[in-house]
């Protein structure tokens, strides 16, 4: 008869019995196709109710260990037996409490009761549509809200149906990629945003790193460029600060329609301008569709508000209903229905109006 020991550990004691009667089987000690006790006869032996040993003994056939047979019993299964585990057993270790990050005594500037009551609007009106897998490229509501904050702020026509939504701009980065191909080469700002470069060569793409003038990239720099694909934030690169004039930025479009290139205008700072209303976009100068604009509120609103969104020209679009509309959208329904709120009530605005106040007063 089976004997074990039920009472040590936290677990419950029909796992306990599973794993007992599993271990003896993979150590061979039950061998194949002997015929374990009867749930009630173990039951007694063990001095345990009936319920734990018939969890045991299903789990136990659910995995392949045990075959119950009508009206004879349980039998051990014949399995591949496992090397030995020579290795000291270890205890779960847990994880210590993650440290407070360091925040903004203002909570990042934003009007935090603002996005509670919209947060238990959308839950009320929302209810179990909640539940529901977002659509692929993001729900329309959140679409045409950008789009529509797009050409009122930043005089940018942006077609909803050509914006897509993801969790942030390191996530979008990684579709680009598989968009336009890893066998492209990718011009980057030298210095700049070290994490553009680790993403793309994760991706397996080959980064070319082209030196930053005073301006934007050497012209010297991007003449010679083996790049077919070129990553620049004309506001306010990282580290450097660098802002481009209008004459570099229609460089850089001169730049890509003669190689047929494509530009990625990555456009996560620009919202705290000083200026009233925030430089011209690349994407709004474009006249053939080669700028993919890249923006993420992560930088705008708060660390947590892991989304952003890319727009693409119609083009583009296109391709990527075609090669890559299969991925689901990776922001939940629920963040984006308040932040298409947020931004369409006019919350976003004042904050950056707030913001770019407060930063102009320091």
């Amino acid at each position: 008869m089976l004997t074990y020991d039920l009472q040590a550990g936290d677990q419950p004691k029909y796992y306990r019995l599973y794993t007992c009667i599993r271990e003896d089987i993979l150590r061979a000690e039950l061998p194949p196709g002997q015929k374990l006790p009867s749930k009630r006869a173990l039951a007694e032996h063990l001095h345990i109710s009936l319920a734990t040993v018939s969890g045991a003994y299903e789990q136990l056939v659910d995995e392949g260990y045990l075959t119950a047979k009508p009206r004879s019993g349980y039998y051990v299964s014949a399995i591949s037996r496992l090397p030995q585990n020579t290795q000291p057993q270890t205890r779960l270790r847990m994880l210590p409490a993650d440290a407070p990050a360091a925040q903004e005594p203002a909570g990042y500037g934003f009007r935090y009761s603002a996005l509670t009551r919209l947060m238990r609007e959308v839950i009320a009106d929302c209810g179990t549509r909640l539940l529901e897998k977002p659509p692929h490229y993001g729900c329309a509501e959140l679409r045409n809200a950008i789009a529509e904050y797009l050409l009122r702020y930043r005089g940018m026509l942006a077609q909803p149906d050509c914006i897509v939504i993801g969790s942030g701009a390191e996530y979008l980065y990684g579709l680009i990629v598989q968009l336009l191909g890893r066998e492209r080469v990718y011009g980057l700002e030298d210095p700049g945003y070290e994490k553009v470069r680790q993403v793309y060569a994760a991706n397996g793409a080959v980064c070319e790193l082209l030196p930053m003038g005073e301006d934007g990239i050497r012209a010297g720099a991007l003449q010679n460029a083996r790049a077919s694909v070129l990553h620049i934030t004309p506001f306010h690169s990282f580290p450097t600060g660098i802002t481009t004039s209008a004459a570099k930025r229609s460089d850089y479009l001169s730049w890509a329609a003669e190689r047929n290139a494509i530009l990625i205008e990555d456009d996560f700072d620009s919202e705290f301008s000083e200026n009233k209303k925030p430089l011209q976009t690349l994407y709004s100068m474009d006249r053939r569709g080669c700028v993919i604009y890249v923006n993420t509120f992560s930088h705008s609103l708060a660390p947590s508000m892991r989304m952003g969104y890319m727009v693409l020209p119609e083009r583009l679009m296109e391709q990527y209903r075609q090669t890559l509309g299969f991925y689901s959208c990776s922001v939940p329904l629920f963040d984006q229905y308040v932040l298409a709120r947020f931004i369409s009530q006019g919350y976003f605005e004042r904050h950056l109006n707030r913001l770019r106040r407060q930063n102009k007063g320091k």
